[in-house]
């Protein structure tokens, strides 16, 4: 019997069952390219597209990690921004001069409270349970009472950045320093007063006129003392040389200048009154809050003490105006991080949906091309099998 023809028909069988199976799978998978012998150059683009689309989506879930972040921070400055808002409204109101000594008391107390809700916002967690503030040590509490009872920062200015666009990163970290960098005083000097004075007066910085020599005078370590004696009259030394003189106005505030900045002296010093004016240290926002605190608990009604706190809470002031920018420059840096983000999701959505366009393109299934070779593909392989069964069946073909 010759076999041919039933071989070469099994053969036409084999080749109509595994050209539906393909188009079956085509057309389930949505991808006509799914082997480098199909189409090299179309396989190549689809392998390179998926992997850039991979890559920009793996790009922006990082983005939403570092937003909620970064959105946490941000509303942490907004708290911080508030609070000493709220504390400038307070060392303001007590400034006034008609403020009690019971509320001024009373003041101390709301400054106290400050100090308590500003170590919370210090010590905020993300949703991920990090500290906000901590650097890189984001497991450990960034702001705590060291053995003296002192509010001390244990973060650091560690930094890590991730990838949030192709070529692109971003900061995902914050840390501390926003609520410790910052100087006592107006940043160029601090001014104390002598706690034995007696008389009323004040000595307080009105502007930097020599911005080279205030820049040496606060990097330096020699502070100035100036010294009221008969006659309304002063004298300044630094380092045992007197440095300036001069005699008190007596029908307005006397200017003096000295290592570069203005000051005015108010009030009517005594005789024997001192004042020193040091170079600006660092000061912690949580000192600063302790300093006016102070400041504000131990007032009492005597002219003398009155200038002294006075004289406390103006160098305060200036103090407190130094943190205010602090937070508001580092807020800004923080929008500009979040702004950048958002920027970059939206390029990284843009570009993935050009790229699935390109990869869909090369390797995607013509769907209706698709569906209508598969059903003329499973109607001549029907047609095929009932002929075959048909001449099968002929008595002639058994003699073949």
């Amino acid at each position: 019997m010759d076999l041919s023809l039933f071989t070469s028909f099994t053969a036409s069988l084999t080749a109509q069952e595994a050209q539906i199976a393909q188009l079956q799978q085509q057309i389930s998978s949505g991808v006509a390219v799914q082997t480098p012998d199909q189409n090299p150059a179309a396989y190549e683009t689809g392998v390179l597209g998926n992997d850039q689309i991979s890559q920009l989506n793996g790009d922006n879930t990082t983005q939403a990690a570092v937003q909620v972040q970064l959105g946490n921070v941000s509303d942490a400055y907004s708290s911080m921004s508030t609070l000493f808002d709220n504390v400038q409204t307070i060392v303001e109101q007590a400034l006034n001069g008609t403020t009690s000594a019971a509320n001024m008391n009373a003041l101390a107390q709301q400054v106290k409270s400050a100090s308590q809700q500003l170590l919370g916002i210090g010590n905020k967690t993300a949703p991920n349970g990090t500290y906000l503030f901590g650097g890189s040590r984001g497991s450990l509490a960034p702001f705590q009472a060291n053995a003296n009872g002192d509010i001390v920062y244990f973060g650091d200015g560690g930094g890590s950045r991730a990838s949030i666009a192709p070529g692109q990163t971003a900061s995902t970290l914050a840390n501390g320093d926003v609520l410790v960098s910052s100087l006592a005083g107006d940043g160029i000097s601090n001014v104390t007063a002598n706690s034995a004075n007696t008389g009323s007066g004040q000595i307080l910085q009105q502007g930097v006129v020599n911005a080279s020599a205030a820049n040496a005078f606060q990097q330096g370590g020699a502070a100035i003392t100036v010294t009221f004696g008969g006659g309304n009259t002063y004298t300044a030394t630094q380092n045992g040389s007197a440095i300036a003189s001069g005699t008190l106005s007596t029908s307005s505030g006397t200017t003096l200048q000295l290592a570069g900045v203005d000051y005015q002296i108010t009030g009517s010093p005594a005789n024997g009154d001192r004042f020193t004016i040091a170079p600006a240290r660092p000061q912690s926002a949580f000192t600063l809050l302790q300093n006016i605190y102070n400041a504000l608990a131990s007032t009492s009604g005597t002219p003398a003490q009155v200038a002294q706190t006075n004289q406390a809470l103006n160098q305060s002031l200036a103090g407190l105006a130094q943190y205010q920018q602090a937070v508001l420059t580092a807020q800004a840096q923080n929008g500009v991080t979040l702004q950048a983000i958002t920027t970059a999701a939206a390029s990284n959505t843009g570009q993935a949906t050009k790229t699935q366009i390109n990869v869909d393109n090369a390797t995607a299934v013509n769907m209706p091309a698709a569906i209508s070779s598969l059903t003329q593909t499973m109607t001549a392989l029907q047609a095929a099998m009932k002929t075959f069964g048909t001449v099968q069946s002929l008595s002639l073909f058994k003699y073949l």
